[in-house]
């Protein structure tokens, strides 16, 4: 099998004032690909994330989606962000629509489905997302797990080329982590392109195909989970490792 690369990141440099968030950023994304992204706090996983469907701009270097360079506003930036998907930690639904409602309002909008259409393909991603029958309810009356899956639901909607998950566990109560992770494992099954920045370990090696360890805004490593969990190469990789799979 051929990897074509779809998200492609040539060195890419970010700052917030004096904070230098990324460092000379170089990853490929290829199609189908699962890369999952850890390491610890403030080393600019999620910056990393939110350069991809430019929701932060970059200060130097090169980001392309399936060979096009991301644009910058206007039409552009809206067929970007149907292109790539997003669920963040915060699950952001309105919280006056309905389920259903929050996963057609943008093939509705953008995509101009017909409702009919929004509609039945929205039911047929709920169901896959194990939530159909909560269809009719508002985000309110969901738990987190439940409101979370509706936001992959959303994303699915658009019919992306990749999806990009922020944490997308770190909001929810223990109990809730695992129905969203074995969603998102589906989908790696299924063959979807995912960028995720997760803490979640578990999930890193059962669904990853590569994993991307980044500390002080660089990426310092990135193998196979296999590779990575039970030899890492680098200092930061085995320090970090050694903090959090010890619990």
């Amino acid at each position: 099998m051929t990897s074509t690369p779809l998200v492609v990141l040539e060195n890419v440099n970010k700052h917030f004032g004096d904070l230098h968030v990324l460092r000379d950023i170089d990853l490929t994304v290829n199609s189908g690909e699962v890369v999952v992204v850890i390491g610890p706090s403030g080393s600019g996983k999620s910056t990393l994330c939110r350069t991809i469907n430019r929701l932060e701009t970059i200060d130097s270097g090169t980001i392309t989606l399936d060979g096009q360079p991301l644009p910058a506003e206007g039409r552009g930036l809206a067929k970007l962000r149907s292109d790539v998907g997003m669920v963040f930690q915060s699950f952001n639904l309105f919280a006056h629509k309905t389920v259903l409602q929050n996963v057609t309002l943008g093939p509705l909008k953008v995509l101009r489905q017909s409702k009919s259409e929004a509609e039945a393909r929205g039911m047929e991603l709920l169901d896959r997302v194990r939530i159909g029958n909560q269809a009719h309810k508002y985000p309110a009356q969901l738990s987190g797990g439940q409101q979370q899956r509706v936001a992959i639901a959303r994303a699915l909607a658009m019919n992306p080329k990749v999806i990009l998950f922020d944490e997308p566990t770190s909001a929810l109560d223990p109990e809730m982590v695992q129905e969203v992770l074995d969603v998102m494992t589906d989908l790696a099954s299924e063959g979807m392109t995912m960028v995720v920045v997760t803490h979640e370990m578990g999930f890193a090696r059962r669904a990853a195909n590569r994993v991307v360890f980044m500390a002080d805004g660089q990426i310092v490593e990135e193998n196979t989970p296999d590779e990575f969990f039970t030899s890492p190469r680098s200092e930061r990789a085995k320090d970090f490792l050694s903090k959090i799979l010890t619990h």
